[in-house]
C-alpha cells in the first residue's frame, strides 16, 4: 500500500506544473495580446506586405514560431494515439494519464519560453490608436477574462482530477480500477469525440486582441485549424451534453429548493442575522 502511495507524489506533481503552465498560458495568450505594458505589439509605420514577406527579421521569427506550434502539435497528437498510449501505459502504468498531460505542459512551457514576436512586419488590425485605444482593449480583456472563466468552469465539470491523471492513480491505490471504466458507454463516446471541451472559448482568446501581428496570426490561424480537426461532435453527443446539463440544473434546483424550506422552517442561521 505504501508503494502505491508513492505514486501520488509524481501525480501530484504533474498536476502542480500543469497548473503553473496553465497560469502562464493567461499571461502568454492573454495579458500579452491585451495589456499595453504586457509585450503588445505597437503601431509601426505602413509595411509593405511584399516588402515584409521577403525581410529575414519577419520569416526568421515566423519559422521559429511554426516549429514550436508544430512540435506543441505532434507531442499533443502523438501521444494521444492508441499505439503510443499502449506503450507508455507498458511504461508508465497508471501514471499514464499523468506523464501525457506532464509532457503537454512541457511542450506549451517551450512554446510560450521560446515565443518569437514578429517586431518589423505588418499589422493586420490595429485598435490601439485613437479612438479606439481605450474602449477596444478594454472589450478585449472583458472577453477575455469570461472566456477564461468559462474555460476553467468546464474543467471542474469534466472532472479537472481525472483530466490531469491525478484520479487514475487515486482509484490504483483504493482498488478501483480505471475510472474511465466505471462511466456511460455514451459518456466514453463523447470523450472520445470531443478532444477539445472549450473550443470556442480559446478561439476567442486566439481572436479577440485589439493588434493582430504576424505571429499571432500564425499562432491563431494554426490553433484554430488543429482545435477544429479534433472537434467532432454529432448530434447523439449533443443531446448528452444538453441531458447531463438538464440533470445538473435539476439537481441544483432541488438542493435550493430544500435549503429555503429549511430556512422556512427554521429561520436564518443565526450568524446572518441583520
Amino acid at each position: 500500500m505504501a508503494a502505491q502511495l508513492l505514486l501520488m507524489v509524481p501525480a501530484l506533481g504533474s498536476f502542480l506544473f500543469t497548473f503553473g503552465t496553465g497560469v502562464e498560458l493567461i499571461r502568454f495568450a492573454s495579458l500579452r495580446a491585451v495589456l499595453p505594458g504586457g509585450g503588445r505589439p505597437e503601431a509601426t509605420s505602413h509595411v509593405e506586405w511584399g516588402a515584409a514577406l521577403r525581410d529575414p527579421r519577419v520569416l526568421r521569427p515566423l519559422a521559429v514560431d511554426l516549429g514550436l506550434v508544430a512540435l506543441f502539435v505532434l507531442q499533443h497528437s502523438l501521444m494521444a494515439t492508441a499505439l503510443v498510449k499502449r506503450w507508455t501505459t507498458s511504461c508508465f502504468g497508471v501514471l499514464q494519464r499523468s506523464f501525457y498531460v506532464f509532457c503537454t505542459a512541457l511542450a506549451l512551457q517551450l512554446l510560450m519560453r521560446y515565443w518569437q514576436p514578429v517586431r518589423h512586419g505588418p499589422l493586420l488590425w490595429n485598435a490601439c490608436t485613437e479612438p479606439w485605444d481605450t474602449w477596444v482593449p478594454l472589450i478585449c480583456f472583458i472577453l477575455h477574462f469570461i472566456a477564461w472563466l468559462v474555460i476553467f468552469s468546464v474543467i471542474l465539470i469534466f472532472d479537472y482530477a481525472e483530466l490531469m491523471g491525478v484520479k487514475q492513480v487515486y482509484y490504483h491505490c483504493l482498488g478501483m480500477g480505471d475510472p474511465l471504466a466505471l462511466k456511460s458507454v455514451r459518456a466514453v463516446r463523447l470523450y472520445s469525440h470531443l478532444r477539445h471541451p472549450v473550443y470556442l472559448e480559446f478561439l476567442l482568446v486566439l481572436w479577440a486582441v485589439p493588434c493582430l501581428a504576424l505571429d499571432r496570426l500564425l499562432l491563431a490561424g494554426l490553433f484554430t485549424t488543429y482545435l477544429s480537426c479534433g472537434h467532432s461532435l454529432d448530434q447523439q453527443d449533443f443531446l448528452y451534453l444538453r441531458a447531463q446539463l438538464d440533470k445538473k440544473f435539476l439537481v441544483f434546483s432541488r438542493e435550493e429548493a430544500a435549503y429555503g424550506d429549511l430556512l422556512a422552517r427554521n429561520g436564518p442561521a443565526p450568524g446572518k442575522e441583520s
